[in-house]
């Protein structure tokens, strides 16, 4: 498990630095008892109060004993709390695990370690030493051609990217400079999560939500408030990109290569309203050594999808390339900035 400090030894010592990084390799542990709770609900079953080990196991069938070891490594890091009498509870980080968590992390959770995820981690090195994805090698296919032919891998990707956005959509669209009136196409919008807040918040526009059919059809717009101010558009956004006066392309560039990307943006720049602006949101990663959760997501990225986390000047370049010229980038509050730009 990681080290009882969060941050590596730094006065030197041989012996502190080598326990430091021997509990940084057995980090995958933790997100293997991570996946394990949240795949059989154990957050769920403790909703209503502690629960003893055996209890939980009946609940959730699985053997006590090993349930027992994977709640330990979870306490350790405050997902739950082992109690003076045996019992496990939830802690307020564990709450987030509920599947009825005003924002759950369970779909999310689930995604990031599914073994579409995971086993390509596990060939960084063979990444390194040939460069570039190695899905094809471990599935025998690309990425997506998987899940186009895999529902059930399928279901749990877009669940989860629904998921992993709803915790920031309402923030982003907070700061969102939008016009007073018009139409926002959201590219490659999924179920329509972000668009919806969008609408929300801005009575006067009207949002066009671009995805494959299969993906849209369990899109989340048909509520009151929104009623009457979008449609959905079924399509390829590397073949065309509706009519709008602001694109926003959210989560989307980091899962392609430059080439895809430029190509994306020039459909977007080619449907663009006059005067009108593309919103590139997705993570920047920033220079230097400290923490950020896009530089993991970019190793990830690496071994699995043809796509990457980008620098500021990594994006400028892509816009360049598309006729686009970047005008500022926003930050948000959350790992992703908001990339504006407009035609060249």
């Amino acid at each position: 498990m990681p080290s009882e400090t969060s941050d590596p030894p730094t006065d030197g010592g041989d012996r502190d630095a080598t326990r430091f990084l021997i509990d940084e390799a057995l980090g995958y542990v933790y997100a293997g008892a991570l996946r394990a709770a949240a795949a059989i609900g154990v957050a769920d079953r403790l909703a209503d109060g502690p629960l003893t080990v055996a209890e939980l196991a009946g609940r959730t069938g699985v053997h006590a004993d090993g349930l027992r070891r994977v709640l330990r490594v979870l306490a350790t890091r405050g997902v739950f709390e082992e109690l003076p009498d045996g019992r496990f509870g939830l802690t307020a980080v564990g709450r987030s695990l509920r599947s009825d968590a005003a924002l759950s992390a369970r779909p999310s959770v689930l995604m990031l370690t599914d073994p579409t995820l995971w086993r390509p981690c596990g060939e960084v090195e063979l990444s390194l030493r040939r460069g570039g994805s190695v899905f094809e090698d471990i599935f025998g296919m690309s990425f997506f051609e998987y899940i186009a032919r895999n529902e059930q891998t399928a279901a749990a990707f877009h669940t989860g990217m629904a998921a992993f956005s709803d915790q920031e959509n309402e923030v982003i669209a907070g700061v969102c400079e939008l016009p007073a009136s018009g139409v926002v196409v959201d590219v490659g919008g999924g179920h329509g999560g972000f668009l919806l807040e969008v609408l929300r918040r801005n009575p006067g526009l009207e949002g066009v939500l671009l995805d494959e059919e299969h993906v849209v059809a369990g899109h989340r717009l048909d509520v009151a408030e929104v009623k009457g101010r979008w449609r959905l558009a079924p399509g390829d956004f590397f073949t065309e990109v509706p009519a709008g006066d602001v694109h926003v392309v959210k989560r989307i560039l980091h899962d392609w290569d430059d080439e895809h990307c430029v190509t994306i943006l020039r459909n977007c720049r080619r449907a663009l309203a006059p005067g009108g602006r593309i919103l590139v949101i997705d993570a920047v990663i920033p220079p230097g050594n400290e923490p950020h959760q896009a530089k993991a997501v970019d190793m990830m990225l690496m071994t699995a999808f043809p796509g990457r986390e980008r620098t500021e000047g990594e994006f400028a370049e892509l816009l360049a390339a598309a006729g686009l010229r970047p005008a500022r980038i926003v930050p948000t509050g959350t790992v992703v900035s908001i990339v504006e730009a407009t035609r060249a």
